[in-house]
């Protein structure tokens, strides 16, 4: 985990070496001020001698510019090192989770991986400034403090000793028992960010069914659950203060009154006494210091071990040693597939998929809710690994290919159709980034989209808001479907992806793929049957497995499933399978 850690410092390297460095230096100069204090009072105004008061007083006025200097040294460094070892750490967990399978994002929920680039970030980058600035410090301030009052009077010293002993042991009883509530914290985070996404982003829904309170009520349970974590671990953290203002009086009594009679007997000087009192604050407060640590310390471990999961998680996906970077043709073979999520055996998702798809052709897949015809496709761009079999395009098993090759080659329109915060231009050109304006109209007209897109206020150049809110589903699907096209894929598949456009402009975009597209294979995912009848051929899909192939004539002829959906959509009762899910 530290390793993990430490390796994202990269170029703050300097600054974090520079931070402790100043710190001490900072010590330094503080440990000389008590003593020169002691020297003023000693042998200048008790012996009335100006001269030394104005000499040693301007060395005090030295080390103390000295001491700021360095101080705000160490802060600006210790700033610089902790903020951009944030940085890197939020840099390092985006990248890492870009180059996450399926498989690997089905291990985390959006909510828990924000809190890890927010929350727990933050708590790493403040527990890292205090390790740099605190950690070092304070120890070395209590050592030097220590010394210094040994020095002066060991016996008065002593004391100090005992009072720091007994203190640590206090302390660490109450850290102990607040450190496994700072733990419990963070999980409990995830769920108040899942529960304010979760709102935020079905708000309408939300106002539609008039649930606003029972959202409300979900949020506050979040963070009465949070509030009530805390406080139990502030009720022991606070007690922290408590303890040490009543071991540093306890000190300053002791030391008063030993240190009073010690004068009196000439066994030690006022302003010797005075030095052990401000070494006594020094020590006391130090260690106050390093009990904070320990608090921050205890949340950031927790944290800590969240980002190190992000961090060393590795896709379940990697490319060859040698991969294969151009498609040569759009042909689709399954050989003997079976897959399943998690390289579960006894939980396969599909069984025994054999396949042959040419080049060219459109094939539809009709299927119900878990029959797995999502699946089956995600296998063909390599969204996920097949379990066992293997899956050819272009006369090459996909783990052969450069994944990024084979994805732009393999081009797919998702069940979930998304569009980023932009213009319709920019949505489109996540297809092709060189794309000229000429060619995004082209794939729009090909999708169906021109006709809309044309009509708004700025037509191409019109801002999508984040989710596409500002668009309708139908209207966000062709979108998608154009920019899809504007990939010039060899297999295009379109998973449910025309489910929210009426029946005539479905036509339209099949009819366009067939004249504009026809050396592009594609795969149409559809619950409609009108959607896929005039495909060359139809796969039928239940249980994971093929239950049928073949022509719109044929299935009408020979199998069951196919004949029943047809008849059902045909009649008038409807779409056999309205809901969304994994096909």
């Amino acid at each position: 985990m530290i390793k993990t850690l430490a390796a994202q410092i990269k170029e703050f390297k300097k600054a974090s070496v520079l931070t402790p460095v100043f710190m001490i230096l900072e010590v330094v100069f503080e440990m000389l001020i008590p003593l020169m204090m002691a020297s003023i009072i000693d042998d200048g105004v008790e012996a009335g001698n100006m001269r030394h008061i104005y000499y040693v007083g301007a060395f005090m006025v030295g080390a103390a510019l000295c001491g700021l200097f360095t101080g705000i040294m160490g802060g600006k460094f210790g700033a610089r090192a902790s903020t951009g070892f944030a940085r890197n750490l939020r840099q390092a967990m985006f990248e890492n989770i870009q180059t996450f399978s399926f498989s690997n994002l089905d291990k985390f929920s959006t909510a828990g991986l924000v809190t890890r680039m927010t929350t727990d970030v933050t708590n790493i980058q403040m527990a890292y400034q205090m390790l740099l600035r605190i950690c070092f410090r304070a120890p070395v301030s209590m050592i030097c403090a220590m010394s210094m009052a040994y020095l002066i009077n060991a016996r008065l010293a002593t004391v100090y000793l005992i009072a720091l002993v007994l203190l640590a042991i206090v302390l660490f009883l109450i850290i102990r028992r607040a450190m496994k509530y700072f733990q419990m914290a963070f999980p409990k985070y995830d769920e108040l960010n899942a529960s304010v996404q979760e709102n935020v982003s079905a708000i309408r829904v939300v106002k539609a069914y008039v649930r606003e309170e029972h959202e409300t009520s979900k949020l506050q349970r979040a963070s009465q659950a949070i509030y009530d974590i805390f406080i139990k671990a502030e009720k022991n953290v606070v007690l922290n203060m408590p303890v040490m203002q009543f071991t540093v009086y306890t000190c300053i009594l002791l030391i008063s009154w030993m240190g009073a009679k010690m004068i009196v007997q000439s066994e030690l000087t006022t302003g010797e006494l005075m030095s052990l009192m401000t070494y006594c604050m020094n020590i006391l407060m130090s260690l106050m210091m390093v009990a904070m640590i320990f608090v921050m310390m205890s949340m950031s471990i927790a944290s800590a071990r969240r980002i190190s999961e992000v961090l060393n998680e590795k896709s379940d996906l990697t490319n060859p040693v040698n991969p294969i970077y151009e498609v040569p043709s759009g042909d689709i073979e399954f050989r003997n597939v079976n897959f399943s999520y998690y390289n579960d055996e006894n939980n396969a998702v599909l069984q025994d998929i054999s396949l042959k798809i040419r080049e060219g052709e459109t094939v539809g897949i009709l299927g119900g809710t878990g029959s797995s015809k999502t699946s089956l496709v995600n296998l063909i761009s390599r969204l996920y690994d097949v379990t066992s079999g293997a899956v050819y395009v272009g006369g090459h098993d996909v783990r052969e290919y450069d994944m990024d090759s084979l994805r732009n080659q393999v081009s797919v329109v998702l069940q979930k159709n998304v569009l980023f915060s932009g213009t319709i231009l920019e949505n489109l050109r996540w297809g092709n980034a060189d794309a000229s304006e000429e060619e995004c109209r082209r794939v729009c007209r090909l999708a169906c989209a021109d006709e809309f897109v044309e009509k708004m206020p700025q037509g191409y150049h019109t801002y999508i808001e984040q989710g596409g809110s500002n668009v309708s589903g139908g209207q966000k699907q062709r979108l998608c479907i154009a920019r899809a096209l504007l990939k010039k894929p060899k297999v295009l598949i379109l998973d449910d992806s025309t489910s929210a456009v009426d029946t005539a402009t479905d036509a339209k975009i099949r009819k366009a793929f067939a004249e504009e597209i026809p050396q592009t294979t594609k795969l149409i995912i559809a619950q409609r049957v009108s959607s896929v009848q005039h495909a060359d051929h139809i796969i039928v899909m239940e249980d994971g497995r093929i239950d049928g192939y073949g022509t719109h004539e044929e299935l009408l002829r020979d199998n069951e499933i196919y004949r029943e959906v047809y008849e059902s959509q045909t009649g008038g009762s409807g779409d056999f399978d309205e809901k969304e899910g994994d096909a």
